[in-house]
């Protein structure tokens, strides 16, 4: 008999591959998603990249009735239901708080009724703050924050506590959360509301902390969503990318298809109960070269905007170590960041995005929160 597997959340980009993931391995899988206007359009469809074989419930998480009809006969689950987006955190507070924090809650106590064999919750890099760094002596500064006075003198990497320049190095999980925007510190409270309710009623349960994930599927009429889709949708409609400081800011981009094996290794592996593991690449790339690479595979002749302008809430460098996934789920990244962009370009061609970046800009610029 098979499985059954319920993702919350599971509409979405990076549900929908856990789907298409699990269903070849034989589950059956429910999504539990209420197809959120900002993320799905305002018709609030049915999306068509969705598996046909995914069962899809619209509810709202924070719904105790929705998610314990979700719920029933469900033998493992997958915790991705969440607001996502760090500058509109910060001024949409309530909303952000409810859905992550108040959701969280209202999905475990229904888990405490009907128990799974395995809960796997969606956390984010974003709890690390800053990245890890060394110094020239090879010392690690695990601490590591930029006041609003360094980035209003347009100093943008971090320096030592003797003002010595800092290196940023693969970020473990081992390094302590430094929680600089509210969308963070939700994603933190998710993986630990998780863990200590799963550990208390013996569910067992695994936190991976999603890097950059990127892949078709990405919301591009979003402006809160990957930086990938953001600068895609400039380009498709013939406007230049607009990069924050100085554009070499470093992120580590992961395609969806390889974190939805992550994502099926951490439901399947016995010794990763009660951990915590980075999903990414592994390997670093700055936010300039992104956005250069996404014109060149579009095949359009515009270079991004370096606008020198950052937003509260930001950080400089964050990559990610992989060694504990690799280790322990035998997770190894597959897809290239070069053929995955290939992808993406293939299928923006057939996609449609309005460019709401401005927008963004404005709603962020009035509240203080991008200078």
């Amino acid at each position: 008999m098979s499985r059954r597997a319920l993702i919350t959340g599971g509409a979405g980009f990076i549900g929908s591959y856990i789907a298409d993931e699990l269903i070849v391995r034989g589950y059956k899988v429910r999504a539990l998603d209420s197809l959120l206007p900002q993320v799905h359009g305002p018709d609030r469809r049915r999306p068509a990249y969705l598996n046909a074989e995914v069962e899809l419930i619209e509810g709202d998480v924070r719904d105790p009735d929705s998610v314990r009809r979700a719920l029933t006969g469900v033998d493992v689950a997958y915790h991705l239901a969440a607001r996502v987006g760090v500058g509109q955190s910060m001024y949409e507070l309530a909303e952000y708080t409810s859905v992550n924090n108040h959701g969280t809650a209202v999905f475990l106590e229904a888990l405490i009724e009907r128990p799974v064999e395995r809960l796997v919750v969606a956390s984010s890099m974003s709890v690390y703050g800053e990245g890890l760094y060394r110094d020239a002596g090879e010392q690690i500064h695990d601490r590591v924050q930029r006041t609003h006075e360094q980035l209003a003198r347009d100093e943008w990497d971090p320096r030592g506590l003797d003002q010595r320049a800092l290196f940023p190095v693969p970020t473990p999980e081992t390094k302590a959360p430094s929680l600089a925007s509210l969308y963070a510190l939700s994603k933190y409270d998710q993986e630990r509301m998780c863990l200590m309710v799963g550990a208390a009623y013996r569910i067992p349960t695994v936190a991976l902390r999603f890097f950059n994930v990127y892949g078709p599927r990405q919301a591009l009429s979003n402006p809160y969503t990957g930086v990938l889709a953001i600068f895609a949708s400039r380009l498709i409609n013939g406007s230049a990318p607009l990069v924050f400081e100085d554009g070499l800011q470093q992120r580590d981009f992961v395609h969806a298809r390889d974190v939805a094996t992550a994502c099926r290794l951490a439901l399947e592996i016995d010794g990763a109960a009660g951990g915590v593991f980075n999903v990414g690449s592994g390997s670093a790339i700055t936010i300039r070269e992104v956005a250069e690479r996404m014109a060149r595979v579009l095949e359009k002749d515009i270079r991004p905007r370096i606008t020198g302008d950052y937003r509260v809430g930001d950080i400089r460098h964050c990559t990610a170590d992989i060694g504990l996934a690799r280790g322990v789920l035998g997770y190894h990244p597959r897809v290239e960041f070069n053929d995955g962009l290939a992808e993406l370009a293939d299928w923006l061609a057939t996609q449609n995005a309005i460019d709401r970046v401005d927008t963004m800009r404005a709603e962020l610029a009035d509240r203080g929160l991008a200078v």
